[in-house]
């Protein structure tokens, strides 16, 4: 493109620098009435809203591409021009030579007639609008001028415009013209040449000239593309009004076109490197990775792990010991957690994370740290139907047996001896680290009454107590509640038959064991009486086994 001041030639040596200054004059002296009544010119250029044409003067042309509403123009074409001034850079503005301006009231009426698009000059601005030199002096209302407000129409005074003829009355000589509707129709057939222009997958430059909070508006050269605000950045956007703002350039990428609802999508992050191309180099099971939790639902956090890359925390992964109802009793959105890699899926474009596994198994070393007979204290947790659950450190929870929980009474349920929340001791009875079991006990802690009985006698000395059973030589003796041992009957002094009502107290036997020990008897020797269930008998301890808790007893 060359300068208008400067002469595309240098001169032969033949060629006067008088006839050079005639011919530079005649070119800047062509009037604008003589520039209007059309001349040829070639395209050179078009561009993504204009046309550049050389029209024969040192400066070139350019005509706006809306000028072109049905046809496809390229560089080499031939096109009729008019020239209507000079814009502040110094090029030619033009108008297509098709749109004439008319010369008569019949030329108004075959326009009016026709619809056809004509053009003319405003001349002023008046009450209602705007007056326009169309060979006539015709009135263009404010509201189909196209203007938005005073100062723009101030602004198409002594422009030349394309206008249509919406009212003609050769009589009272009353002409109404609309810029408007010709300035809509060419911009939409601009849009729908662009649109047919834009191709999916295409890297183009746009302006950003509207923000919701869905996402930003992005005009891509006469045409609003729709960016989503989750295709703005591979990092997670709560609003688009965080990282974009109205007149902001930016790149973008076609993703779909949708020419019947003329809708086009783009994005911007797509511009970028994709993470998940190369994640199973970067992200490896059994790694630990820090990150910051962006979301929270019912069944786990998202924890970003870089932008575009996110990891899933299970509700099941983030505790060893209580079961967590709710991910956010544990996290929080904007906590930074550590966190180990379990598994990496780039197909499905998932990583999962453990919370649970960066603490620690907790047990590992439970073999050394709860041995077979250890006393455990700690909170109960849960209770069910047949036991209570209580933990004993963080992440191990020992499980206590309804039948381990009192010696001396039968439960009908755990409740009737344990509260949720209670803190209490009990005993290991069993460890299974593989399963993750342990049993405890709490009856093993507490003294029954076999022991105190043990605790207050010795062997030798002389006690009362009622048959149970008789086996063979061997009877079972009941001492005291829930206290019992065992005797040997002498052959010939026991008796088969049960007792009457089941082993209930025999007051017979009872009467004879008294009169035999009765001072001021008959003196006599009476024969030893058989050992029947249910007698009251005296005793003697023949042997105590603490460590075993058993007694055995002989008749007296």
């Amino acid at each position: 493109m060359s300068n208008p001041e400067t002469p595309e030639t240098v001169p032969e040596s033949n060629e006067s620098f008088k006839d050079i200054l005639s011919q530079f004059e005649q070119s800047k002296s062509r009037k604008p009435e003589e520039a209007r009544q059309g001349r040829e010119g070639t395209v050179i250029a078009v561009t993504a809203d204009s046309v550049l044409v050389d029209v024969g003067f040192k400066t070139e042309g350019i005509l706006p591409l809306a000028a072109f509403p049905n046809e496809t123009v390229k560089p080499g074409d031939k096109l009729v021009v008019s020239i209507k001034g000079r814009d502040p850079e110094g090029y030619y503005q033009l108008t297509r030579g098709k749109s004439e301006r008319p010369k008569d009231w019949a030329s108004l009426e075959r326009a009016f007639a026709e619809k056809a698009i004509i053009v003319g000059t405003v001349t002023g601005v008046i009450k209602g609008g705007l007056s326009v030199d169309v060979g006539v002096r015709a009135f263009m209302p404010a509201s189909r001028s196209g203007a938005r407000d005073a100062a723009e129409m101030e602004k198409l005074v002594e422009q030349e415009i394309r206008c249509r003829i919406t009212k003609l009355d050769v009589t009272e000589e009353d002409v109404v013209v609309d810029r408007r509707a010709v300035a809509e129709e060419e911009e939409r057939a601009a849009k729908g040449r662009r649109y047919s222009q834009v191709n999916e997958g295409a890297t183009l430059h746009g302006t950003v000239r509207s923000l919701t909070d869905y996402g930003a508006f992005v005009d891509i050269g006469g045409v609003d593309a729709l960016l989503h605000v989750s295709d703005i950045s591979r990092s997670r956007i709560n609003k688009p009004a965080d990282v974009l703002s109205v007149g902001q350039e930016v790149e973008v990428k076609v993703l779909k076109i949708d020419l019947e609802k003329r809708r086009i999508s783009v994005g911007m992050k797509q511009l970028e490197p994709d993470p998940w191309d190369s994640v199973t180099t970067k992200y490896k099971p059994g790694e630990r990775v820090h990150g910051v939790v962006t979301r929270i639902l019912d069944f786990g956090a998202f924890v970003e792990l870089e932008p575009g890359m996110e990891g899933l925390i299970h509700v099941s992964e983030m505790s060893w010991g209580k079961k967590v109802r709710t991910p956010s009793d544990v996290v929080k959105p904007g906590d930074t957690v550590e966190a180990v890699i379990l598994g990496v899926s780039p197909a499905e474009r998932r990583i999962s994370l453990g919370l649970k596994q960066a603490l620690g198994d907790p047990w590992a070393d439970a073999g050394q740290k709860f041995a077979i007979g250890l006393v455990v204290e700690g909170p109960v947790t849960s209770i069910t139907k047949f036991g209570a659950f209580v933990q004993v450190s963080e992440g191990i929870e020992g499980m206590i047996h309804i039948s381990d929980m009192s010696a001396e009474k039968r439960l009908n349920h755990p409740q009737d001896m344990l509260k949720l929340g209670q803190t209490i001791k009990a005993q290991v009875l069993e460890l299974d680290v593989e399963k993750r079991r342990l049993k405890l006990g709490i009856k093993q802690l507490l003294p029954t009454s076999i022991e105190e009985y043990i605790a207050d006698h010795h062997e030798g000395d002389a006690v009362s107590g009622r048959i149970v059973e008789i086996s063979g030589e061997k009877a079972r003796v009941e001492l005291g509640e829930g206290i019992q041992a065992a005797c040997s009957v002498p052959a010939g002094h026991s008796a088969k038959e049960s007792a009457p009502g089941g082993g209930k107290l025999d007051l017979g036997s009872l009467s004879s064991m008294l009169k035999a020990h009765w001072k001021g008897g008959a003196g006599k020797e009476s024969k030893p009486e058989a050992v029947r269930p249910g007698q009251i008998r005296s005793f003697r301890i023949a042997k105590l086994d603490r460590s075993a808790k058993k007694i055995e007893l002989q008749l007296t």
